[in-house]
């Protein structure tokens, strides 16, 4: 079943691996974003089946009951995050690799699972002072939000040498350029 490749980009919340993300999808890759599901209610701007596909948690619980996800877990107290493998049987039907933009545990499980078929990036903020700078610069979530965030990203930290390679953002365009540089080596080898 698996006819692709997996690229996945994992980090602390407001890392930068989002804008990461999505330079790569503008690049010529063969690349398709893997939309997750979640439980937490859409951000503005954000679209049902574009951004996430945004359930109800008891409609996510039927499908982990089902065995519809590839990995999941509680990313905080009643938000769950996961791959479906209708998903990735959606990208890899179209001929394409699979992008992840996922949570750092979700991100070890998906590596775990694929093996040498997946590279596994850990994109890390230059400090955690600059991390939490950029999550209220962001502005997206309440300021309790962000420190339950920043707390986490401490524990998130001690994951990093278990990514095939970390990639420090303290400058997004040479982070972005880094990433395109080795993504292209690993889907197009030689």
């Amino acid at each position: 079943m698996i006819t692709g490749k997996l690229v996945i980009f994992s980090a602390p919340s407001g890392a930068g691996k989002t804008s990461i993300v999505k330079y790569l999808l503008g690049k010529d890759l063969n690349l398709c974003f893997s939309i997750s599901a979640c439980t937490r209610p859409p951000r503005e701007g954000e679209v049902n089946g574009r951004d996430y596909y945004f359930m109800t948690v008891g409609d996510f619980m039927e499908k982990v009951n089902r065995n519809e996800f590839v990995e999941w877990e509680e990313v905080y107290r009643d938000h769950y995050y996961g791959t479906l493998w209708s998903e990735m049987k959606r990208i890899w039907e179209k001929g394409q690799h699979i992008i992840f933009d996922v949570d750092v545990i979700g991100g070890l499980n998906l590596k775990k699972q694929f093996g040498e078929k997946a590279l596994a990036f850990f994109v890390k903020p230059p400090s955690l002072d600059e991390l939490k700078k950029r999550l209220l610069h962001r502005a997206a979530d309440p300021v309790e939000d962000i420190e339950t965030r920043l707390k986490k990203a401490g524990e998130e930290l001690k994951y990093e040498k278990l990514f095939d390679i970390t990639l420090v953002n303290d400058n997004l365009e040479i982070a972005s350029n880094e990433a395109y540089r080795l993504v292209r080596d690993f889907l197009i080898p030689g």
